[in-house]
């Protein structure tokens, strides 16, 4: 009969349009979170995963995302390098996940508050030798002494020896130029 096809055409009509309806909110819905997320919030999806990100001054570093603050982020690299990276010097990032959900991070992986002058007041009182890379592309090496507001202060010296008892020259470098900072795991 007609009308038994007119009927179903008339179904099929309704739903394909209501799915369609639903589809576009969806989509709408995506695009508004997408818009609110953070590049801290996007990096929490893939704590604990072997990522690699480009910085000014330091080219690419590739390691595993140990840390990510809305300020800086911590990877480990391969040799058991911590690196340190400040967030404003972040280029891109290459292999995150494709989720932004950090509820999955192995345990250690966290995002964290903290500011990056906490972050260097805790590597100056470990007092190991740093390599610190710069955004215009200058290198220092040496020990971290003084962690003031805005800046940090090191004892030029060999990476690869311990602070000499004589003070060597002390190089201030404000957080603006700072692109990552490197010391040994």
């Amino acid at each position: 009969m007609r009308w038994d096809d007119l009927f179903g055409d008339l179904e099929a009509q309704l739903d394909a349009a209501e799915a369609a309806s639903v589809d576009a909110e969806v989509a709408d819905r995506t695009r508004r979170e997408s818009a609110l997320l953070t590049m801290a919030e996007r990096l929490g999806g893939s704590l604990g995963d072997q990522v690699g990100v480009h910085v000014a001054g330091a080219g690419r570093v590739d390691g595993r995302l140990l840390e990510v603050s809305d300020r800086w982020l911590l990877l480990v690299e391969d040799s058991g390098a911590q690196v340190l990276v400040a967030g404003p010097a972040v280029q891109s990032v290459a292999g995150l996940a494709p989720t932004s959900d950090p509820s999955s991070a192995p345990a250690g992986a966290q995002r964290v508050r903290l500011g990056l002058g906490v972050v260097l007041r805790a590597l100056a009182r470990d007092r190991s030798p740093v390599v610190v890379r710069l955004t215009a592309g200058g290198t220092v090496e040496g020990t971290l002494e003084r962690v003031g507001a805005d800046f940090v202060e090191l004892t030029e010296h060999p990476a690869g020896e311990v602070r000499p008892r004589r003070a060597g020259p002390v190089r201030t470098v404000p957080f603006a130029a700072l692109a990552l900072v490197r010391s040994r795991g």
